[in-house]
């Protein structure tokens, strides 16, 4: 199954490209993609889609070494709740083990595959749809520098014992390479891989935090859960939505538009799955809500405010409505049985 390919890259590609507006249909060349879907931020494009753009894009840019350009500009931010949960992951190889599982959430054209070889650890990528050996080298140096990104970005330096391999040989532009990347590296490799230290994937992260990695550990679950579905119901897509933007900030009206429908459809496609918006903000609202009073320290007030409640009487107003009781006698009680959250239907 072909899974979508979140367009945030290809509008930072469009970015480097310094595109106009007007300019955008010669990105989009053989895409069939309207200019509008293009800048949802919430649309996906399939594999097929993402290649044409990296195409047109090699041939616009005019300049082979394309691939390196856009990999500087992608940070662990541009990744969304993966890049979440890998930066704020406890070490380097948890970080590598969140993306080597939740990479298909972002990008369904090559894998990641993690093996330790005595005291190193091995990343090695495969590509899964054939590409030509100029689309190859540019996604190849794309992605290595995207993990390079993540290293430097948990250990606080370059990555200056990593070992990189490129699986063709060197193109014209080579001296480049070592300006954009630290570590070794070495061309006409039998695959793509980053190898690592394992000291250094086990050192802390110093920018670690428990409470953010288990919140986008539970984002990348529920989205790749929503991979194993042919065709997602709106429902499911629009809890996508909601876990990838600050809790309780999308409004009926923008999940509509994103939609490409008015809101008047969109809540009547809902009701004929039994459900509405409210029901499901509810439930992603009230299941955050849960996680941080039995699994934080965090003050009421505070999860309020995370949740972008306007006033504390608010939330304790929805959190009595979805569980009969007050957050504070919920944090007292734990989660036993009659603490789930009330059927909302």
């Amino acid at each position: 199954m072909e899974t979508g390919i979140p367009s945030n890259y290809s509008r930072l590609i469009a970015r480097e490209l310094d595109l106009t507006f007007n300019q955008l249909p010669r990105l989009l060349h053989g895409t069939g993609l309207p200019i509008k879907q293009f800048l949802s931020e919430d649309s996906l494009l399939t594999p097929g889609q993402q290649i044409q753009i990296l195409r047109n894009a090699l041939a616009l840019s005019g300049q082979p070494e394309f691939g390196l350009r856009v990999g500087k500009r992608l940070t662990p931010a541009t990744h969304g709740a993966m890049g979440f949960a890998a930066s704020s992951s406890p070490d380097l190889l948890s970080a590598l083990q969140a993306i080597h599982t939740f990479l298909p959430t972002r990008v369904s054209v090559i894998q990641l595959h993690l093996q330790q070889i005595e005291d190193h650890l091995e990343c090695r990528l495969v590509f899964l749809m054939q590409l030509d050996d100029d689309l190859q080298r540019c996604v190849a140096e794309t992605i290595i520098m995207t993990l390079l990104a993540f290293g430097e970005f948990i250990v606080g330096r370059p990555l200056h014992e990593a070992e990189i391999g490129f699986a063709y040989p060197p193109p014209q532009y080579q001296e480049i390479y070592s300006k954009c990347m630290s570590g070794r590296i070495r061309f006409g490799c039998d695959h793509l891989m980053l190898r690592l230290p394992m000291m250094l994937c086990r050192e802390p992260n110093a920018s670690a935090n428990n409470e953010n990695y288990r919140l986008a550990l539970q984002q990348c679950e529920s989205m790749l859960a929503e991979l194993q579905t042919q065709k997602p119901s709106y429902q499911t897509r629009l809890k996508k939505m909601m876990l990838s933007r600050p809790p309780g900030t999308l409004s009926e009206e923008e999940a509509a538009a994103a939609l490409f429908m008015s809101k008047r459809t969109l809540a009547r496609k809902l009701k004929k799955e039994d459900c509405s918006f409210r029901q499901i903000r509810d439930e992603i609202l009230s299941r955050q809500a849960a996680d941080y009073l039995s699994g934080s320290q965090l003050s009421v007030e505070a999860i309020a405010s995370l949740l972008n409640y306007h006033d504390n009487a608010s939330f304790r107003r929805a959190f009595k409505r979805w569980f009969g009781r007050s957050p504070t006698q919920y944090r007292q009680h734990g989660n036993s049985s009659d603490t789930a959250p009330r059927s909302r239907h």
